[in-house]
């Protein structure tokens, strides 16, 4: 029977390697780890010193002042965002996201977050480790290139110079989710550390989950690091080399990528913000203290050339975006690599968990179902958990089988726990008392862990399921039958009442083995209300998959239990408990 299970969990994971050249699109090759320590503050770039005049020399000519009189804004656009820079600053006060709405039927998503970017800072400005410079490049009156509305591809930059700082800020835009970003500042004649940083978190964090869902995350080689609130220090320097380097949150994320990976270096940003507990109707004296995170990326010692990825986590839209490759990972592919090599893409954003390997080929799969086979996320969704529970039926029927054999063989173990129940529990003769549970166990050809390892077996792939719906950008605000965002909780308690329901009828029709009758009735009751109370909370998406799998168990378990050994079974225990009586 143990082999039997092992080729039937063979045979599944075989199914589900077979399928991934369907999607070879979605794979590529990691690249190797390299670790990437997280060191303290590195100072200021200081100012070279003046040389020393010499006779007859011609002095410097003095650094003309440029600033604009008023401010003034610039927006640009194309079919993906509308950003909106500022000259004071020169940073984004708005960016928003055209395909993603706030809401189920809401408004277009803004990303910058209103209250967090007004008391932290707003996307592009330049952080440095001199707070009073950082302050003077965030108020100063910059001089646009151009004026108006701009539509992708266009450029933007932005100068200032008023005698003692220069700061030129330039931007090229396309048809994409990223964006060139090349920055310089000099202070007092040398050069300067400035940062390009997305300071305070996104616009859709809205409550304490949306808050706790943001990590800063950077990618080294083939190694992704990812913190969270809790392990971030705000000011602290992530040494390079870096692919990318970022912050996200549960959907959305904006990560640089710089030109030149071995010299860049990431700065943690992490701040606190009191927000209303209840957004929707918002009380000044009902408020929580929430986590809001950062970055700011540049290279190590002057002038930053890098490219700005801000958008949504979706998977096809991140494999299209690629890092820069390190001089080293260059060096080794040769001279004939060409300007077309690049390096790693930010699919890692996209955290499908400890069970990874399956969870990102069941989104595959449910990708491809929604796009060939039924148009509606929710629909996908049922279809694909009618196929995972089909294909781990061998496990499951195996696991009925043994339920329905230690029912049987039920009252021989429990005569033979009473022949040995006045025995301690370290009594030598409790010995003897195992050697019977065996001998009755091997004659009836019973498993007593028949039963639980298929359960343990299809465990992974129930975490699984979860992870990747949790992940899943698709299942944000997608709709089905009342459902109007599956990747939200059922705000009609349909779907964890009918997993409560469900559960209670699994239980009931499942043999329990030699449980004391009480502790059965308790169990049938507590177990189906606390799962049903923890779905509650859980992604309707989620809620679907594991109500559809109750009702199908139920399915399963009735067809079992009409067979003729089933059939046995159940005579067998109406004997019992009319003796009982």
């Amino acid at each position: 029977m143990e082999r039997r299970l092992l080729l039937a969990f063979a045979l599944t994971f075989l199914v589900i390697v077979i399928t991934q050249p369907l999607i070879s699109r979605y794979t590529r090759k990691a690249e190797p780890a390299t670790p990437v320590a997280e060191e303290p503050s590195l100072p200021a770039a200081s100012p070279a010193p003046a040389a020393p005049p010499t006779e007859g020399a011609t002095p410097p000519a003095p650094v003309v002042a440029i600033q604009a009189a008023s401010e003034t804004e610039v927006v640009v656009e194309n079919d993906l965002y509308r950003i909106v820079f500022t000259n004071r600053g020169a940073h984004v006060k708005s960016w928003v996201l055209k395909k993603y709405q706030n809401k189920p039927e809401g408004e277009p998503l803004e990303l910058v977050h209103p209250a967090g970017a007004s008391k932290h800072g707003y996307p592009l400005s330049l952080w440095t480790y001199d707070e009073d410079l950082r302050r003077h490049l965030d108020e100063a009156l910059y001089a646009t290139s151009q004026s108006g509305n701009l539509v992708a591809p266009a450029t933007l930059t932005f100068e200032y110079a008023d005698g003692e700082t220069t700061v030129r800020k330039s931007f090229a835009f396309d048809h994409s989710y990223v964006l060139e970003v090349e920055t310089s500042v000099t202070h007092k004649g040398g050069a300067v550390q400035a940062f390009p940083a997305w300071p305070a978190g996104f616009g859709d964090q809205e409550n304490s989950l949306a808050y706790a869902s943001a990590r800063i995350i950077w990618q080294n080689g083939g190694k992704i690091e990812r913190l969270e609130a809790t392990k971030v220090s705000g000011g602290n320097t992530l040494s390079g080399p870096l692919h990318w380097a970022g912050t996200e949150d549960q959907y959305f994320g904006a990560v640089f990528l710089p030109d030149q990976p071995e010299k860049a270096a990431a700065v943690t940003l992490h701040q606190a913000l009191e927000v209303p507990k209840n957004p929707e109707k918002p009380d000044p004296g009902e408020t929580e203290k929430v986590s809001m995170l950062g970055v700011a990326v540049g290279d190590v010692g002057g002038a930053t050339r890098q490219r700005l990825f801000v958008g949504p986590k979706a998977i096809d839209v991140l494999e299209s975006v690629h890092a820069s490759l390190t001089r080293e990972e260059r060096a080794l592919l040769g001279p004939g690599a060409g300007e077309e090599a690049h390096g790693p893409d930010l699919r890692g954003m996209v955290d499908f968990g400890f069970f990874g390997l399956i969870a990102r080929p069941l989104f595959l799969w449910l990708k491809w179902t929604h796009e060939h086979w039924v148009a509606n996320w929710g629909w996908s969704i049922l279809v694909l958990t009618v196929i995972i529970n089909v294909a781990l039926f061998p496990l499951k029927l195996s696991s009925m089988k043994s339920s329905l054999k230690m029912q049987k063989v039920a009252p021989q173990i429990k005569a033979v726990q009473e022949k040995y129940k006045k025995y301690k529990f370290n009594d030598p003769r409790r010995a003897e008392m195992n050697q019977e549970v065996s001998a009755i166990y091997k004659k009836e050809s019973v498993n007593p862990v028949g039963g639980c390892l298929p359960m343990l077996i299809q465990f992974p792939f129930l975490i699984a399921f979860y992870t990747m719906l949790q992940v899943a950008i698709e299942l944000r605000h997608a709709p089905w039958l009342w459902l109007k965002d599956l990747s939200g909780p059922d705000p009609y308690y349909v779907l964890p009442v009918g997993i409560g329901v469900s559960m209670f009828f699994v239980q009931k029709m499942t043999p329990q083995g030699a449980m004391d009758p009480m502790q059965q009735k308790m169990m049938n009751i507590m177990m189906p209300v606390m799962l049903g109370a923890i779905s509650i909370t859980l992604s309707s998406g989620l809620g679907l998959y594991w109500a559809m799998g109750n009702v199908i168990a139920v399915v399963q378990q009735m067809g079992m239990n009409r067979t003729k050994f089933g059939r046995e079974i159940y005579a067998e225990m109406a004997k019992r408990a009319a003796r009982k009586k």
